[in-house]
């Protein structure tokens, strides 16, 4: 909450305005744009790549704006702006060089950020809780749900309170449990009066301000809101972000370019490895319900994982009905033993419609074992359609392209090569396990499949191209405008437009070959781990089996 500073890059700014030219001549849905600046040293960047906005348009629910760098002492003022995959991994949806820390700064940051993303406005974000930082989401972003960055003020009540927690080291326990562990907003106001008057500090003002704030970082009062993220407890102060461990105090700007293509690309392997694992691998399943072997299917691996405890957790979670009021009967679902946390739980048996007072699946997307255990005692077997979030299934990113912006880039994109062959795969994987099961259905897959190829090869003996038509997500010469009327040039490629669509026009083939031979190949290697691990764990028994000899 520190007031406004202004930066430099010095020389560094022409270093990272030569990056970003090269990556959009490359790829011409790359996006970047500079505020009101003539030597580029000095003036606040933003850029994002056609991989990321393509993401934000199947994970652009929840956001986080990430400024760590101001209290982190960073030599550069890096900024990200990111979410989370349907494996819950992080995932980039922009970045940014903050050299002035303004009001009319962050306004522009937000303003050009949601007009490369389309305009999309996501459900909610998670930001450092910065006054300058506030207004512009207010004013940027009214409709999405703002929420403080828990890990922030925790560190920063640690700072402001620093003779308390040094003088009672079991304060910060008690702060935390106080924050993380209260089940309903009058828990909370209770434990914080306590917590204030047994540590004497019921005038201080920091607390009386974070206080007033509750409802922007205290997980009791945003419960309703999406936030992607699997306990209400963990909040954002558990979160992996994007580039941890890869910008620290000590980058510089030219490092920084390289570390920043170091995580991005990182982070893409991860994510085609729980791909495979989702794909490849079967979990272990520990019920005999069918709606455990229904999520298995739907669910990538980690966040089935996480549906599998709710619902075993069922087990020692009893539903018992205390009101039946005409369509809607009221349950009352507790731990053996723990009566005291007991949850509510409203069921419409006609529409299958369940709300539980923990509100777990508001706030993460993924049912409660509440709900479940309501399933359970009304013998509902299999998962409402309701209940699974498609940003959460393994076919997230299979589908039609939600907008126009979003078709462009994938017109544009040469990444656009790998979005295209996923989407094919995936409907084409349909058809497979579809036609398997019978031969009638067999035929019918066959044939359509056989129509198609023969229309594509029609269209390729035509030599339409493509690329033909599409146009550049940046757009010719756009200028955008913040409130306070800074000036924003987004440098734009459009005089080399009908060069580049030749170019990637010709190499289109040839990437498509490519991105086979790298998935083969990472598929190999993959399929070679397995392998090597199964070899690994025969061993290991072989060794104990002539131990126990």
């Amino acid at each position: 909450m520190s007031g406004v500073r202004q930066r430099t890059l010095g020389g560094g700014g022409q270093h990272v305005l030569d990056y970003l030219k090269r990556m959009q001549a490359e790829n011409p849905a790359f996006f970047y744009a500079i505020q009101n600046d003539s030597d580029h040293s000095s003036g606040n960047i933003f850029w994002v790549d056609s991989t990321a906005r393509m993401n934000y348009t199947y994970f652009g629910d929840t956001v986080i704006f990430d400024t760590s760098y101001r209290t982190n002492r960073y030599r550069i003022p890096f900024a990200s702006f990111s979410g989370l995959n349907h494996h819950g991994q992080p995932v980039l949806f922009g970045c940014a060089l903050i050299l002035n820390e303004s009001e009319s700064s962050f306004l522009w940051l937000l303003q050009t950020w949601l007009h490369a993303m389309s305009g999309r406005h996501p459900v909610s974000i998670t930001t450092d809780p910065e006054r300058h930082i506030q207004v512009a989401v207010a004013q940027v972003l009214p409709e999405t749900r703002h929420r403080f960055c828990k890990w922030a003020i925790f560190r920063e009540t640690q700072e402001k309170l620093d003779h308390l927690y040094r003088s009672h080291p079991t304060f910060e326990t008690e702060f935390k449990k106080c924050i993380n562990e209260s089940e309903t907003a009058d828990e909370f106001e209770s434990r914080w009066e306590s917590l204030l008057q047994r540590y004497y500090i019921m005038d201080d003002e920091w607390l009386q301000s974070m206080y007033n704030a509750r409802q922007q970082w205290v997980p009791v009062y945003m419960r309703d809101t999406f936030f992607g993220e699997f306990a209400v407890s963990e909040g954002s102060e558990s979160l992996t972000l994007f580039f941890d461990g890869y910008v620290n105090s000590s980058t510089t700007i030219q490092v920084l370019l390289k570390q920043y293509e170091k995580a991005v690309v990182s982070w893409h392997e991860k994510e085609l490895k729980a791909d495979y694992d989702t794909t490849n691998t079967m979990p272990v399943l520990k019920t005999p319900s069918p709606m455990e072997k229904q999520a298995a299917n739907l669910y990538t691996r980690r966040i089935f994982k996480k549906f599998q405890e709710e619902l075993v957790e069922t087990l020692a979670n009893p539903a018992t009905k205390v009101d039946d009021s005409g369509t809607v009967a009221t349950y009352r679902v507790a731990k053996f033993g723990e009566d005291h946390k007991a949850h509510a739980v409203d069921f419409n048996s006609f529409e299958m419609k369940a709300s539980c007072t923990c509100q777990m699946f508001e706030y993460s997307g993924i049912i409660c074992r509440h709900v479940l255990a309501v399933f359970r005692a009304k013998n509902v077997l299999r998962l409402p359609s309701q209940y699974v979030l498609k940003r959460w299934t393994r076919n997230a990113k299979s589908g039609a392209v939600v907008d126009e912006h979003a078709s462009e880039l994938l017109n544009n994109s040469r990444e656009s090569v790998t979005v295209r062959y996923n989407n094919l795969r995936q409907e084409a994987i349909k058809y497979v396990e579809e036609g398997a099961k019978s031969i009638h259905i067999y035929n019918v897959a066959m044939n359509a499949l056989q129509e198609a190829a023969k229309k594509v090869a029609s269209i390729k003996n035509q030599g339409s191209g493509a690329t033909q038509g599409s146009s550049l997500a940046n757009g010719g010469s756009q200028e955008m405008h913040s409130t306070e009327e800074n000036q924003t040039t987004a440098y734009q490629s459009s005089d080399e437009k009908e060069k580049k669509i030749r170019e990637l026009s010709a190499e289109l083939e040839n990437t498509n070959q490519r991105c086979e031979v790298y998935r083969a190949n990472l598929l190999a290697v993959l399929r070679d781990m397995e392998e090597q691990k199964l070899k690994l764990s025969v061993k290991v028994q072989s060794a104990r089996l002539s131990l126990k000899e």
